[in-house]
């Protein structure tokens, strides 16, 4: 394969990164161990982040010699409450990472210092608007855990080296390519390597890249900004940054979402700050989603994407109070207590703006199972909410390889019709995964916007059809599947036969002929 310097760029930064994990991780869970290589980039990230920033504008004040890193630690506290305020932390000059990292292996108390460090930014923000963006970020980066070595020299040997790889990393803008976002490429990358060793156990909370771009553009057609983005099962929060990238961070109002693990919510928080969206723009929250819903005040919202849990288990019917509750009550009943999927989808139609897309991953048996689920449906149908429901193709997600669908949702729509699409051939083969190539996006993306049907492809089924057929929507249901299969012409088929047939005889007579002589000569 042929890169362009951009993408050879990419992939030596990504291929050194990859090293760097597994050089550092030594006994250490690979899974695990994400929090320390990911939490130390994040470290890094904030401190240079913060001195360019300071060292920016002294430069433009007529102060071309100034260093923020070489300044004294009192001498910089005259900048603190302006800093909080605009970046929504601070760090003191001899707390950031290139000058601890520079003191770390003289420094035999280097895990009581890394731990006063952490503690010393998290507490910065107390007080401020950015507190709740702070508060626990630095939880899972614990240093005095024994998975890092039995003893305190043997754990800041470790960490030791673990400053030095991550600050060799070139991530400073030598590659001189601003279309390349260093640290936030480098941290996706590291998640993404993580949930694919994880399996089950970690990939759940990871969308592939593709996958993500695919939703963004689905809910963003033929938008060049939307005011306020949502996830209500954010996890690292890849499905969110994806609209930085597609429309530009300038031109989304807000990224808002919600996440029940609270390492991961720690993830999606880091991730943010690892894309430079400020603490202002994002509003990232814990808990159950369901149950205790932390954006009331927030919503509606003009795009929203996810990738909830597939089948997991909610309160439900147990809990009489949900029944009433605006999000589910619209459709007479809630999804299942072992299936909680239609609730997540119940739960973002209510927040969804008049004039905006929702596109949600689901899993296939949803879209025909019966009871509540299909009274689900019913009403979603009969509402005229279902755009289009899109097959993708199989073994694309970490810790499942079910080829699952995408649901997407209108309010105002202009026709009472779906579209199907039958993209579960669209894929590339990528190592152990499938894939979408940007080929494959451009031709889901295309039947999407054309609502014309496309054999084996695509059908436009009316409304009344879906209903007739108890409300299943299934995409195999309404997109007729190639029959690949040799064709045969049944007359030349039974010619063959004749003949074989025909041999056979000749050759029993033979057979009988060569017998009837042996027989006869003994």
């Amino acid at each position: 394969m042929k890169y362009t310097v951009k993408e050879q760029q990419r992939a030596d930064l990504h291929k050194m990164i990859w090293q760097v994990a597994n050089d550092l991780r030594g006994s250490v869970d690979g899974w695990d161990f994400k929090s320390y290589v990911l939490g130390m980039l994040f470290y890094r990230f904030i401190s240079e982040n913060l001195a360019n920033y300071i060292n920016k504008g002294e430069h433009e004040a007529g102060n071309p010699d100034f260093d923020y890193a070489v300044l004294a630690d009192d001498e910089a506290e005259f900048a603190r409450e302006e800093i909080v305020n605009e970046k929504g932390f601070f760090i003191l000059p001899s707390e950031l990472f290139e000058n601890v990292r520079k003191d770390a292996p003289y420094d035999e108390n280097l895990n009581e210092t890394l731990e006063a460090v952490f503690r010393d930014i998290e507490g910065s923000a107390v007080g401020t608007n950015s507190e709740d963006d702070l508060k626990g970020l630095f939880d899972d980066l614990n240093v005095n855990s024994t998975k890092l070595g039995n003893t305190v020299a043997r754990r800041n040997e470790r960490l030791v080296k673990l400053l030095n790889e991550i600050g060799r990393l070139p991530l400073d803008g030598d590659y001189n390519d601003n279309s390349i976002d260093l640290f936030g490429d480098a941290y996706e990358y590291l998640m993404q390597m993580y949930a694919s060793s994880a399996g089950k156990s970690g990939g759940e909370y990871y969308t592939p890249q593709e996958v993500s771009e695919l939703l963004a553009l689905i809910t963003t057609h033929n938008r060049t900004q939307v005011n306020k983005v949502y996830d209500p099962a954010c996890g690292s929060g890849s499905l969110l940054l994806k609209f930085a990238k597609v429309l530009g961070k300038e031109n989304v109002g807000g990224f808002y979402g919600q996440e029940i693990n609270l390492t991961t919510y720690n993830l999606a928080r880091i991730n943010m700050f690892l894309h430079d969206i400020n603490y202002e723009k994002f509003d990232i929250a814990l808990g159950d989603t369901l149950t205790e819903p932390a954006h009331w005040d927030d919503e509606p919202f003009e795009a929203i994407v996810s990738n909830p849990p597939y089948s997991t288990k909610w309160e439900g019917d147990s809990n009489p109070l949900l029944i009433n509750d605006p999000r589910y009550s619209p459709a007479g009943v809630l999804a299942p207590k072992s299936k909680a999927d239609l609730a997540f989808t119940m739960h973002m139609l209510q927040w969804l703006a008049a004039d905006g897309t929702a596109a949600i991953v689901e899993f296939p048996g949803v879209l025909y199972r019966g009871g509540a689920e299909q009274k689900i449906r019913k009403y979603l149908i009969e509402n005229n909410y279902v755009e289009a429901v899109i097959q993708l193709p199989p073994d694309l997600f970490f810790g499942t390889t079910i080829g699952t669908c995408v649901l997407v949702l209108k309010k105002s729509k202009n026709t009472n019709d779906v579209t199907f699409v039958d993209a579960s051939k669209e894929f590339v083969r990528a190592g152990n995964k499938n894939k979408l190539s940007p080929d494959n996006i451009h031709k889901i993306l295309k039947s999407f916007d054309d609502r014309v049907d496309r054999e084996y492809f695509a059908s436009v089924i009316d409304n009344g059809v879906i209903e007739d057929n108890n409300y299943n929507l299934s995409v195999s249901s309404y997109v007729e599947a190639e029959d690949t299969r040799e064709t045969i012409d049944i007359t030349e088929l039974n010619a063959k036969i004749e003949t074989i047939v025909a041999r056979q005889s000749e050759l029993r007579t033979e057979i009988d002929a060569i017998v009837a002589d042996l027989e006869g000569a003994i």
